[in-house]
């Protein structure tokens, strides 16, 4: 009989040593960058009730109609995989009452971590996939639009992501939206049999996600469509002008886009793209955040009437396209000590010295396989070791170890107790005085 072979589902990757260490590199600076910004982070349930990303997503989005990974449990709930980060964390907003008084707003939390969507695998485009975003909940800012901008501009400019194009949006107030849903029925409809299945099935129920169709037929009709800006509230303008102006005053270049309208049916106000020219990602300018401004989310979970803006960043994307662009990334973190032994009684004496190295706080490896010593010093060199501690009988019966520094090829004889009680002071590393 066959042995049976395992292989990960389609969609998903096994991130591996030599290649995690730079996700949480990426992952870190996002911290440390959003924590300038005065955003904490939050970790919410990969899987939440169904309804909750239903009702958040809309009824019509691709995200509800085709992608979500949903099933129901032993209990018969019906249960999602999260395909998104935003209604987590605003179910979470609700349901801890951080909308109270004694809470500031806006209320500032970023997330990282994994999310599902069944859709056709593709260059950075996963079943399962990661995504870094940040929501701000409780003001109607202009400045905290263009400030959540600036903000994924700092991140990719820090990680050293050149070559960036912005493009802005607004979506106006509800009052905008009806009417300009109308204007868009009315120019759409001539042309409902020519349009594609599922924008004939949208035209309808939801007309603004016509615009974000892919299909090439599609787009020619959407290139001649009316604009939204077009049809903007007075109040509406007026936060639309507002925004450009922070976006002028901080320097940050952007191109105004009517036929942005992202993926989800909860945004108003202000919508945004962050995209970049990668051959790794695809021809063109591609997208890699998205983000804007969003209302009744909050009201819906059963909070207070609240606004939101926020952003996401798919890491399976930025990876490799940080890869692509040879962005400084660190490489994987070099051994510091290696303990290396040989001869009856040894072996003891050099798992006590292991340990010590480490209550120093470098990082310490040795033997496991019985090895002689030139294939200890083998795996020092393979793992790229600067230092090596080594203890041979003579040594232990001397209670002293040779102590190498394998970059210099420098040794000296030291007792085992000066080891023991004052490592550092033997050891030199680059950077340090």
């Amino acid at each position: 009989m066959a042995k049976q072979t395992f292989q990960k589902p389609k969609g998903t990757a096994d991130l591996l040593p030599g290649e995690s260490h730079k996700w949480h590199f990426v992952e870190e600076t996002a911290r440390l960058l959003f924590s300038d910004y005065q955003y904490q982070e939050i970790r919410t349930p990969i899987f939440e009730n169904f309804d909750v990303f239903a009702r958040s997503a809309g009824d019509t989005s691709d995200v509800v109609t085709k992608e979500m990974y949903d099933f129901h449990d032993k209990g018969d709930r019906h249960i999602a995989l999260r395909p998104e980060g935003t209604a987590g964390v605003v179910r979470s907003f609700v349901e801890n009452k951080l909308f109270g008084p004694e809470f500031s707003k806006p209320y500032k939390a970023f997330y990282i971590g994994p999310m599902f969507r069944y859709e056709r695998p593709q260059a950075g485009r996963m079943r399962q996939f990661h995504q870094i975003g940040v929501e701000a909940i409780g003001s109607e800012s202009p400045a905290l639009d263009a400030e959540t901008i600036a903000m994924a501009v700092d991140f990719f400019q820090t990680l050293g992501v050149a070559d960036l194009k912005v493009t802005i949006n607004s979506l106006g107030d509800q009052e905008s939206r009806e009417n300009y849903r109308q204007a868009l029925i009315d120019y759409l409809t001539p042309f409902k049999a020519e349009l594609s299945a599922d924008s004939q099935a949208r035209l309808e129920a939801n007309p603004l996600r016509v615009l974000d169709s892919k299909d090439a037929k599609d787009q020619e009709f959407v290139a001649n469509a009316p604009s939204i800006l077009d049809f903007l509230t007075p109040s509406a303008q007026t936060h639309w002008e507002k925004v450009q102006a922070y976006l002028d005053a901080l320097g940050i270049d952007y191109e105004i886009d009517a036929n942005t309208v992202r993926g989800l049916d909860y945004y108003n106000h202000t919508i945004f793209e962050i995209m970049t020219q990668s051959k790794v990602l695809g021809s063109g300018w591609t997208t890699i955040a998205g983000g804007g401004r969003y209302g009744g989310l909050v009201e819906e979970f059963g909070g207070p009437e609240l606004p939101g803006v926020g952003f996401g960043i798919g890491l399976e994307r930025l990876m490799l396209l940080l890869g692509e662009a040879d962005a400084v990334l660190p490489d994987a973190p070099a051994l510091d000590i290696y303990v290396a032994n040989q001869g009856d009684g040894t072996d003891v004496a050099a798992m006590q010295m292991l340990q010590a190295v480490r209550s120093f706080g470098y990082s310490a490896d040795r033997d496991y396989q019985e090895r002689k010593l030139k294939g200890q010093f083998k795996a020092a060199d393979r793992e790229q070791a600067h230092y090596m501690i080594l203890i041979g009988e003579r040594e232990l019966e001397a209670q002293t170890a040779t102590l190498k520094n394998l970059e210099t090829g420098k040794e000296q004889q030291v007792k085992l107790t000066d080891l023991y009680t004052a490592l550092p002071d033997y050891l030199e590393f680059e950077g340090e005085e």
